[in-house]
This record gives C-alpha cells, structure tokens and sequence, in this order.
C-alpha cells in the first residue's frame, strides 16, 4: 500500500477519470483495460471493478472465486467520484474489502468482469505461506470490522480446505490477537453497521452483497 501511494502521490494531474491499482504478477490481453472502460462508460454508478484472477495449475486456468462484489487487491479500477466518496483506501491489511463496503454503502456498485480474464503468477497470500496467510486474514477480519458469528462461519466452512483445520484455527487465531492486541482497525459507525448487518444477512440466507 506504501508503494501505491508512493506513486499516487506522484501524479501532478488532478484532471483524471480513473485510477488503477495493478500488481506486477499479472499478464492480461492488450486490450483489457479498453473493454475495462466500457464496463465503467456503460454503468454510470459502476465505481470500482476489475477483472478476474486465473492460477495456472496443471496446464489448466482456474478461477480465484470471490464473493460477487469483490474485486482482487492485484486489479483494482476505481472510478474518480468513488475514490472520492471513500476517502481513498485504508493504509493496512484489510484495504481491499474495506473499500468496497464502503463502495456499496454510498451507493456504488462493485464487481468483477467475468469476460476479462487476468493470469496470476503466483498464488494470493502464498509469500509467506498458507499458516501466515491464514493468520493474516483473521486480523484482516477484526480491522475490516467483521461480525464475529460471520468470522466463525467463515471458520467453519474453511475446515474443507487446505491446510485442514490448522488453516480455520489460525484465521481464529488472527483474529483473536488483534483483538488482544487492540490492533488499528475501522472505527466508523455507519461502515460497522453496514458491513454486520451484509454478513448477518448472508448468514440467514437473504439478499446482501456478500454472495
């Protein structure tokens, strides 16, 4: 996030539509970012959006699934009236949720581009291994303001997966020590009530974003 800002910083022009946030892991087809910018001339309210992230595994393009109104952190477009409206991005873990439920709480409209595909060299959240990824995302939860039953329903639907139950505890366990840990998170109240009140509408089964 330093290095994006870095660079955000850097720009003279305040005469500017979008700004993108890319990830240097990436290979896209020449002309993404054309079909990128129809998408948004398209949907006015469209406030930030990007393609999807494909993994290489065993000659075959899997997809990375998200929920429907989250674009990866890797390929990232806002819309300059929604970069605005957010207060630009959250300088910590977390950023790349917080910004889109705030996003959908203003009035905006989040998504990824199914047609648009993006090759990802390297597997989301492997730098420092899946343990440490896992424990990272669990303080990414408290300072993002998750709702606790959302965070252990997340942990329970995780134990499916690799690495099989040391991966659920350790996103408990990250979440745990933030809390402990009084760890730097979003305190604003109309952010925290939205984004609760999405997660306990996913939970019971009824429309939200998180789906």
């Amino acid at each position: 996030m330093e290095a994006f800002y870095d660079g955000y910083k850097a720009i003279r022009c305040t005469d500017w539509e979008f700004v993108v946030k890319l990830d240097g892991d990436l290979s896209f087809a020449p002309d993404y970012f054309q079909k990128c910018f129809e998408y948004f001339r398209q949907e006015p309210a469209l406030g930030i959006g990007g393609g999807d992230i494909y993994h290489d595994i065993d000659g075959h393009m899997k997809l990375e699934s998200n929920p429907i109104f989250h674009v990866r952190g890797a390929t990232k477009i806002y819309r300059k009236a929604c970069w605005e409206a957010i207060g630009g991005l959250w300088m910590s873990a977390g950023w790349d949720t917080i910004d889109e439920v705030k996003a959908n709480m203003l009035g905006w409209k989040t998504y990824s581009f199914q047609d648009l595909r993006l090759h990802h060299h390297r597997f989301t959240g492997t730098a420092d291994g899946l343990v440490q990824d896992r424990i990272k995302h669990g303080k990414v939860c408290y300072v993002s303001g998750y709702h606790p039953l959302f965070l252990l329903a997340s942990c329970l639907r995780r134990l499916s997966q690799k690495p099989y139950l040391i991966g659920s505890a350790a996103i408990l366990y990250g979440y745990l020590k933030a809390c402990l840990t009084r760890q730097s998170r979003v305190e604003d109240p109309p952010y925290l009530a939205y984004i609760r009140a999405q997660q306990l509408r996913r939970l019971f089964g009824m429309q939200t974003i998180w789906k």
